[in-house]
């Protein structure tokens, strides 16, 4: 079940208000809301839009469902993308992993209406990046699931992260089969592109122009994305 759905009802009922009055709010019949409700109609961006606006809450809160940010699910994105063989020598450079997360998370977003880590990203001059990024690179390194080699190049210091190869039979199980699509179409693309060329291009995406610096990234930005540019 969406993970909004649950959290409709609460607010309505904590609230006091009838189905009546809430589908009155986001412009539909009461038949239509109390399937929204029942999980059997799923609310358009707009309509969500409305409801966060009522209940005085972002879009980004609404659609959560105050569903925490997983991170283990987060350091099996780390894996996933590990495992995709996007160099010859396995390894992805610190920044570009960085960006294949974002890019996974927002996509999912884009068409589902839900991140599919729950992070918050914050605008970095090497952003978007959730904070929580360095910490899951250090937890997995210290319980030997990733490699970090650290490489001088031309002047700047580079970090290279790869899978250990005594975590290359772990299962991971947090990660739908549609999820993994995402993340391979966005691997694909990005495969054979330099670290740069994948900055520019997040740093081009409205998301990150139109936030401060410093500032969370609200997930909604990315809905007025033109398709091409989503990843």
């Amino acid at each position: 079940m969406i993970n909004y759905i649950q959290k409709i009802k609460e607010l309505r009922i904590k609230n006091n208000f009838s189905q009546e009055s809430i589908a009155k709010v986001i412009g539909v019949s009461r038949p239509t809301y109390t399937a929204i409700e029942a999980g059997k109609q799923e609310l358009s961006l707009e309509e969500a839009k409305k409801l966060a606006k009522f209940f005085n809450l972002s879009v980004d809160e609404f659609l959560s469902g105050d569903v925490s940010p997983n991170l283990e699910k987060y350091k099996h994105m780390i894996l996933t993308f590990l495992r995709m063989n996007l160099s010859k020598d396995k390894k992805i450079p610190k920044t570009k992993l960085a960006k294949l997360l974002y890019l996974s998370d927002f996509a999912w977003f884009y068409n589902n209406l839900q991140s599919m880590s729950g992070m918050q990203y914050r605008k970095i001059t090497y952003g978007p990046v959730p904070d929580v990024f360095f910490r899951a690179l250090d937890e997995l390194e210290f319980d030997g699931k990733i490699n970090i080699d650290h490489k001088n190049n031309g002047g700047k210091e580079c970090f290279l992260i790869s899978e250990s190869d005594s975590n290359k039979n772990e299962r991971i199980t947090t990660i739908s089969s549609d999820e993994k699509k995402i993340m391979k179409d966005i691997a694909n693309k990005w495969k054979d592109k330099k670290t740069q060329e994948i900055v520019n291009f997040t740093h081009n995406q409205l998301p990150y122009s139109l936030c401060r610096d410093n500032e969370l990234i609200p997930y909604e930005l990315i809905t007025q994305e033109d398709p091409d540019m989503v990843y």
